[in-house]
Parts: C-alpha cells; sequence; structure tokens
C-alpha cells in the first residue's frame, strides 16, 4: 500500500511516501525549489518522492493533507469577527487567499496531481504532528506531547498511543499558546518569526534569566502545563503586521529590537529575554509532561514522543529528558509543519486503515542522492578541475588529514537530511580543536551571527567521553540532533569551536550502520587526533536551503570561503574558484549545470 502525504500552504511544505508501512522518502520542497521556507504546493517534492520509490501518482492508493482547512477556515472567521475591527486588514488579505486557494485543496490536488478526489484524505494538524513522531518510533505503547504555534484551533495536545492507534486526550486551544508566546519573544528580541526562533535559543546562553517574573505576569499558567495568556499585550491574533502591542514594550519598559539590530549585536538585555522566556518555556513543557505522566490513560507508559515546531528546542529537550517524569523520549527527526506531512500519511497507513506498525525510523537519510556519474557528469561539463580517489579508505583518510590541516570542507555524500538538521549528508566540516574556526565559520564561510553555535558530530560509540550525556548511544534523538547537552568540563578546552557560552554543544551521535562514510572519516580523525569529534554545520548560505544538486554545493562552495569541496569521493579545491574569480555563478532552474553571468 502507497500512502503520499502532503504540508503546504503556510510554511516548509514538503512530500512523504509510505510504502507499506516503511517511509522511503521524504523531502522539503525548499531543497529543490530553492526558496527558504517555501510553502506552494511541493510539486518537486512529489516528483522525487515517487521517483524515488519508482512509483507514479498513479500507484498511490491515498494522498493525505496534514490538516484540516475547513476548520482552520472556521478559526479564522471566529477570531476575525471577535476582534473585529482591528482585524479588518488581515482579515481582508487573509480572505482574499482562502477563498481563491485554501478553501479548495481538495479539488486543488485533485487536478495537480490528476487523481479522483476520492483518493484525497485529511488528517488534523495535532495528529499529524502525532502520527509523525509516534508511528517512526520505537515504542509499541506511548505517552504523546504536540506543541506549536496553531494548527486549525489547537496549540497543544496530550496523547496516548498503543500499537497502530493514537487518541489525543486534550488540548490547548489558539489564541494561548505556548509557540507563538516564544515567537512573540523573538519578534520582541529582533528576529524573524518562523525563522529566528532558533537564533533566540543559540542567543540565550549569554543572558540571564531576568525576567521570568515579568513575563508570568502576561500568562497564567495552571499546574498541567496550560495556559492562558493576557491578550492585550500580543497583536498576532488580529494583526497583519504586528506580533506585540505597545503595552507589551511598556510592560518591559523597552521596545521590541529593531529587526536590522537583531542580526548583528549582543544586546545584554536582549540576551537576559531570551534566556529568560527559554527559563519559562522550560518550566511549561515540564509541567505539561509531569501532568500527562498522570493521566490514568498513561498508567505502566514510560516513554514519550514530542512533535510540532516547539519540539525543535533542543535545549528544552534535553532538560526534560533529564529531569523530566519520562525515561525514554523520542523526536521525529522533522518535528515542525514539514514532518507533517510523514504523520499525515502514517496516520492514514496506521491508525486509519489499521495497518501493523513498519521500523522505527533510526536515521534521516530520506533525501535524494546523485550518482559518481552525476557528479563527475557536472564537473566535467562545467570545466572544474576535481580529484578522484577510488578507494574510499583513502579519502577518508585525506579528509581527515585536511580537517587537521585547518582545511575547512563542504562534504557532500549520500543522501539528503530529512529535516532541518545537516547530519552528514549535506554538511560543512571543520576541526573542532581550533577556537578561531567558529569565527571564521560564521565571517567567512556562513555570513552569519557570531553568537550562532557549531554542532559537534561525535561518534556514537565516545559520545559518553565528551558530553554529559549517559548512555547517549540508545536515545534516538541524539542522532537528529536535537539534544543540547553539557560538554564534560574536562573537554571543554579539547572542544573550543563547539562549546557554547553555557559550556553546552548540540550534539549529534554518529552511526557506523546508518552513516558508515561519515562515521569511519570521524573514526581516523580520532584516530589521528585523540578526538572523534567534528565540528558540523548545514551546508548552505546564510538565508538559503540547504544544498541538494551538485550544482548548488558547488555554487555555495564558490561564493564561501571554504576549501575544499567533497562529494562522494571527488574532491575540488580552492583554486576552483580562481576561474570565477571575476563572475557570478547563477544555478539554472533544472539545477543539472552552472551558467556564468558576468558581474
Amino acid at each position: 500500500m502507497n500512502i503520499l502525504g502532503l504540508a503546504y500552504f503556510y510554511h516548509d511544505s514538503s512530500a512523504a511516501l509510505v510504502v507499506d508501512g516503511v517511509l522511503v522518502a521524504a523531502s522539503a520542497e525548499e531543497r529543490f525549489s530553492r526558496k527558504k521556507h517555501d510553502s506552494g504546493f511541493p510539486t518537486l517534492a512529489i516528483e522525487f518522492v515517487l521517483k524515488k520509490a519508482g512509483l507514479t501518482i498513479h500507484d498511490v492508493d491515498h494522498v493525505v493533507f496534514y490538516e484540516k482547512p475547513f476548520v482552520k477556515f472556521e478559526r479564522m472567521l471566529i477570531t476575525a469577527m471577535a476582534t473585529f475591527p482591528r482585524s479588518a486588514a488581515v482579515f481582508r488579505e487573509s480572505m482574499q487567499r482562502w477563498i481563491t486557494d485554501k478553501l479548495w485543496i481538495k479539488s486543488m490536488m485533485s487536478k495537480e496531481l490528476g487523481i479522483p478526489s476520492s483518493r484525497i484524505l485529511f488528517c488534523d494538524h495535532h495528529m499529524s504532528h502525532a502520527a509523525s513522531s509516534f508511528f517512526t518510533s520505537p515504542f509499541e505503547n506511548s505517552a504523546i506531547l504536540t506543541v506549536d504555534g496553531a494548527g486549525e484551533w489547537s496549540t497543544a495536545t496530550l496523547g496516548i498511543g498503543k500499537g497502530n492507534q493514537i487518541k489525543l486526550l486534550k488540548e490547548m486551544r489558539f489564541p494561548h499558546s505556548l509557540g507563538l508566546l516564544y515567537s512573540a519573544f523573538t519578534a520582541y528580541c529582533g528576529f524573524e518569526i518562523n525563522e529566528g526562533e532558533y537564533k533566540l535559543m543559540g542567543m540565550h546562553p549569554y543572558g540571564e534569566a531576568k525576567y521570568t517574573k515579568e513575563i508570568y505576569q502576561l500568562l497564567h499558567v495552571a499546574e498541567d502545563g496550560s495556559l492562558w495568556q493576557d491578550l492585550k499585550y500580543f497583536a498576532y491574533h488580529y494583526s497583519r503586521d504586528s506580533t506585540l502591542t505597545k503595552a507589551f514594550e511598556d510592560h518591559f519598559g523597552r521596545p521590541a529590537r529593531d529587526p536590522k539590530e537583531g542580526d548583528k549585536s549582543l544586546d545584554p538585555y536582549y540576551c537576559d529575554m531570551a534566556a529568560s522566556i527559554q527559563r519559562v518555556t522550560e518550566e511549561i513543557l515540564l509541567k505539561m509532561l509531569t501532568h500527562l505522566k498522570s493521566l490514568p490513560e498513561c498508567e505502566g507508559i514510560d516513554s514519550v514522543c514530542l512533535a510540532g515546531g516547539v519540539a525543535l528546542n533542543s535545549v528544552a529537550n534535553f532538560k526534560n529528558l533529564v529531569n523530566g517524569p519520562f525515561a525514554d523520549v523520542y523526536i521525529h527527526p522533522a518535528p515542525g509543519d514539514d514532518g507533517g506531512s510523514v504523520g499525515a500519511a502514517y496516520w492514514a497507513y496506521n491508525h486509519l486503515l489499521k495497518q501493523d506498525r513498519g521500523p522505527a525510523l533510526d536515521h534521516a537519510y530520506l533525501g535524494s542522492e546523485y550518482t559518481d556519474e552525476e557528479i563527475e557528469e557536472f564537473l566535467t561539463k562545467n570545466d572544474i578541475p576535481f580529484i578522484k580517489y577510488d578507494e574510499d579508505e583513502d579519502f577518508y583518510r585525506f579528509v581527515a588529514e585536511s580537517l587537521v590541516d585547518s582545511k575547512v570542507c563542504g562534504w557532500y555524500r549520500g543522501r539528503n537530511e530529512w529535516g532541518p538538521r545537516a547530519l552528514g549528508a549535506r554538511s560543512i566540516i571543520a576541526d573542532p580543536r581550533r577556537a578561531e574556526m567558529k569565527e571564521l565559520l560564521n565571517s567567512k564561510i556562513k555570513f552569519r551571527e557570531a553568537f550562532r553555535p557549531f554542532a559537534p558530530s561525535v561518534l556514537e560509540e565516545a559520545a559518553s567521553d565528551f558530553f554529559e550525556f549517559p548512555e547517549a548511544a540508545r536515545h534516538l534523538p541524539a542522532r537528529f540532533m536535537l539534544y543540547v547537552c553539557p560538554v564534560r568540563e574536562d573537554k571543554r578546552d579539547v572542544l573550543p569551536a563547539i562549546t557554547h557560552e553555557d559550556g553546552s554543544g548540540r550534539l549529534q551521535t554518529v552511526y557506523k550502520d546508518t552513516n558508515p562514510g561519515y562515521h569511519r572519516m570521524i573514526e581516523i580523525f580520532g584516530e589521528l587526533t585523540g578526538v572523534p569529534v567534528v565540528m558540523n554545520t548545514s551546508f548552505n548560505l546564510k538565508g538559503e536551503p540547504i544544498v541538494e544538486s551538485p550544482a548548488h554545493a558547488f555554487n555555495t562552495f564558490s561564493l564561501s570561503g571554504m576549501d575544499l569541496l567533497l562529494m562522494n569521493n571527488y574532491v575540488v579545491d580552492a583554486s576552483a574558484k580562481k576561474k570565477i574569480a571575476e563572475t557570478t555563478f547563477i544555478l539554472r532552474q533544472d539545477g543539472d549545470s552552472v551558467t556564468e553571468m558576468v558581474s
């Protein structure tokens, strides 16, 4: 049975294909369209997942959308009426989009895909989140917590998964939302909503949680973690342009930070504000988890599946693993809205059609890949000089020795990662022992804020030697870079480039069975240095999606300060950039080649 899941029309459009209970392919549309957070119909992602499985759309039994548009439309209408006339502008703008597109998703999908509407199904937004995590988890039975900005009405749910069924037990409803609360402070600190939340999280170690009392004065939090926000401080439920009201700024005594300044410096006040909202978020999540554990339906259950955009808060995830009531935690590698396509497909396959569970998802390598022949054709066609290592072992040793020699490398190998993290398939890698690497990568490679941290990729068998993470190897979310944990105190001077301001690191555990090439390269680096850890960041420039094709990889390499581009066993060094010193490289739409345009 073949189930195609789709998510689009908000942000991070995606497609996922489940074949007989196995997730065979999944990708965000942005990887192919090259539009960051692309929200459009995922034509290219659909084409990819079907091609990967060797199917056509006519082989698909059901196409499943990740939310229910009419219920969401109801919420928007009721909210607009309740806040009129303040909502007039946003109501007018949103109705134009809804009346022309969003209300007719079923007929649109039928037309775009060329299938009868009888094969199209719709899943609740938070059920899609729950299913994405539970049905890919290793747990037969598990508690479930989903938390995000908003779905149709729900902003958080508590649930239980047993076998091939999920039951959502409780929900919190819009406009009261922990996700939207965190986003409000993202805007207050000068970052873009739905883009800058991870910047806020990365900034929080530079501050102190001085304003938690003032934040709690904006809301009431019950013992079960449900919250009620005083809406006089917020405008996101009725405004097209503003998230906050003047009352919010008056309450804290400082205006919202100019977005032009948010990415440039570490203002101590806004660092303290970032630390404060991070602390409040962690405390509310812990209340939710504690209450979920206490429910009669969860008696005897010691595991929890997390999903929704808030599950990307890696700092909170680790603290709730250590301090929370559940011994085991699972988080899907794409817990945000892009992961809704996976959840929608699994909801139909397991919950609705009552099919047996497939295997747990222990890796995120579900995207596109390119063969040696395709890579060599691209390099040759564009007259790009290269060398190729015939033996994998020689290649891995060359890379490890290059890192020891302070080279910064673009690592492009195997299938693209599913989700927002670079996990050793489309990564920029460097030596974590060199403190100067953090500034170098931020300023000359990524062209981004100096305070942004970098992640360590560590061999799973050595993770507990370098990080305060007992039994790190058994925790699947660590494979997906979804935990920030302390670097061992005696290792912080050894790993200065990946150790954040508070002594932590957002580690990725690397396994031989799921990424043997990356594992072996790090293993050799460890043999050379005594440190089986490499510095890892996503293979992209600021504001761009992670690279997908060899052309994207070379373009990014050309425009950055990287020393080496490594595509499979092909090596391109910085001398290749000389030929483009006076030229801007523009990617053609097909992504297969590079077109020169004289500057």
